[in-house]
């Protein structure tokens, strides 16, 4: 088995090693997405419009929803009912598709450690920017061509930028909505609609080739809306759709308390992590309440929580009321890497540093951080940090000690870089000068940040369902081809299923 990020620099991708095959799983000509491009940003216009204008999704999703449930394509509760056995497995990532080097880097381990996978489900942001069904053949069919298995989506903000015709055209076959109603000239929405990016016209005839590529009829799958549950084998997997700004409207949210009753073990896939960062965010429900206070319940039995659009793996498990919530992002599926170095001391829902786990791990993106900078500012001298350097200067300030064994000294240099490039101070010292990595330019400079070279940093996660328990593995997929062919297995846990009465002690109802 390959080493893990935690063991070695080699584990981690550092040292020179042979670049992967998955270039040959690219198309001839690919363009790679620039987050500084001004075009690219005013593409993806209608998020900040949304809060400042008053954010139309609730709206359009009940619309959505509605005319699935009026052809016939969805129930009253979008439960997708699956014949899987009591042991199985599945694949989840989230915030996949930028189509470009670090998004099919994951695909060949992915295949590799998805043998024999039952479906895959991804969490958040299909497409980058903004989630065109015009461009579903190279940021999803093309990559995923191979996996021999169903993928379910739930969408992102990104998917949500077009209105959600692109996601609801592919994975639900839905035509698109009607024009809204013209609002109150001079009113909130009237200065919204005028500003609103549209969204493209689907070419059916690029996306019927498109199909072609996962075309076989152990891929097919078929979902009933942008949320939904799948009652697969022992457990219910409940995927919640968090629209443009982190928050679910309150026919959803009554729909959640809905298909949240009864003993069933569930899993809640998310678009907006509940606990990220150092930070605990439980979701706002329309009229009322929280995800997280559902989540919670327990007469609802969740035993776990897997949300995207963070782009990197952070774990927190939470202890709630004497029982165990794992509580997961799972964002590095493909897109751009956000900063883990950025992330304090963990000391939130009773999760310390100790039991906290992420990857990369902040050593690691402190030094990828740097050499960005370097290169950037022409600063390489000043700026590049060994990752031995970042990782020891990291543990210092965080006082822990190295994951990784380093005997790198910690200079007025490292000190310097570290500071200036965001992590976070000793809890004795205040903060000096920093540029902005996280906070107020993370929008630009993170998705900037993107390189076409390995290590990549990327993962996705295997959960392996029993009766007794869930076994969850986060895969590391940084490009090189020793990880391609065996991927590091950076965290690993077990988490247990509440036996109630009924088959194999599992009630299924």
């Amino acid at each position: 088995m390959s080493d893990s990020s935690r063991e070695s620099l080699a584990g981690a991708g550092w040292e020179g090693q042979q670049h992967g095959a998955y270039r040959e799983l690219m198309p001839a000509r690919v363009v790679n997405l620039s987050w500084l491009d001004p075009v690219t940003l005013w593409k993806a216009r209608n998020g900040p419009l949304a809060s400042l204008f008053g954010d139309p999704t609730g709206r359009d999703r009940r619309h959505w929803v509605d005319g699935q449930r009026e052809r016939g394509a969805a129930g009253a509760d979008l439960v997708i009912e699956r014949d899987d056995p009591d042991t199985f497995s599945f694949l989840l990532l989230g915030d996949t598709g930028e189509g470009d080097d670090p998004q099919y880097a994951v695909v060949p381990g992915m295949l590799a450690a998805g043998a024999g996978t039952r479906y895959a489900v991804i969490c958040s942001d299909v497409l980058y920017p903004v989630g065109s069904a015009n461009e579903y053949d190279t940021k999803f069919f093309r990559p995923y061509r191979d996996y021999d298995a169903p993928v379910y989506a739930i969408p992102g903000n990104h998917d949500w930028y077009d209105g959600l015709t692109g996601f609801m055209r592919v994975f639900c076959r839905a035509p698109a909505l009607p024009p809204a109603p013209r609002p109150r000239p001079l009113s909130r929405a009237w200065w919204r609609t005028l500003l609103w990016a549209k969204p493209d016209v689907p070419d059916d005839a690029r996306l019927d080739e498109a199909r072609l590529m996962r075309s076989a009829p152990s891929q097919a799958a078929s979902q009933p809306g942008p949320y939904w549950a799948i009652d697969s084998g022992p457990i219910r997997i409940i995927g919640i759709d968090t629209g443009l700004l982190g928050g679910i409207d309150g026919e959803q949210g009554e729909w959640l308390r809905r298909v949240s009753r009864g003993p069933r073990p569930k899993i809640l896939v998310t678009g907006s992590p509940i606990y990220v960062d150092g930070e605990h965010h439980p979701c706002a429900i329309e009229g009322g309440g929280t995800v997280d206070e559902v989540v919670r319940d327990p007469e609802r039995n969740f035993v776990a929580v897997i949300g995207g659009d963070i782009h990197n793996y952070q774990r927190y498990p939470v202890d709630v009321d004497g029982r165990r919530i794992e509580y997961v992002v799972s964002g590095g599926g493909g897109a751009f890497m956000h900063a883990t170095h950025t992330i304090p001391r963990v000391e939130v829902g009773g999760v310390t540093e100790d039991r906290f786990r992420c990857y990369p791990m902040r050593g690691d993106s402190l030094a990828f951080y740097s050499r960005l900078y370097g290169r950037r500012l022409h600063l390489r001298r000043l700026f590049d940090l060994t990752p031995d350097e970042a990782s020891a200067v990291l543990a210092r300030r965080l006082g822990v000690p190295a994951t990784r064994a380093t005997g790198a000294r910690v200079t007025l240099r490292t000190r310097f870089v570290a500071s200036v490039l965001g992590a976070p101070p000793r809890p004795d010292r205040r903060r000096r000068l920093r540029l902005p990595v996280r906070r107020m330019l993370t929008r630009l400079l993170s998705p900037g940040s993107a390189t076409y070279s390995p290590p990549f940093f990327k993962s996705f996660l295997r959960l392996d369902v029993s009766p007794a328990a869930v076994r969850v593995r986060c895969f590391a997929a940084t490009g090189l081809l020793a990880h391609e062919l065996d991927p590091p297995v950076e965290d690993d846990f077990t988490v247990p299923l509440p036996g109630v009465n009924g088959v194999n002690g599992v009630n299924r109802t």
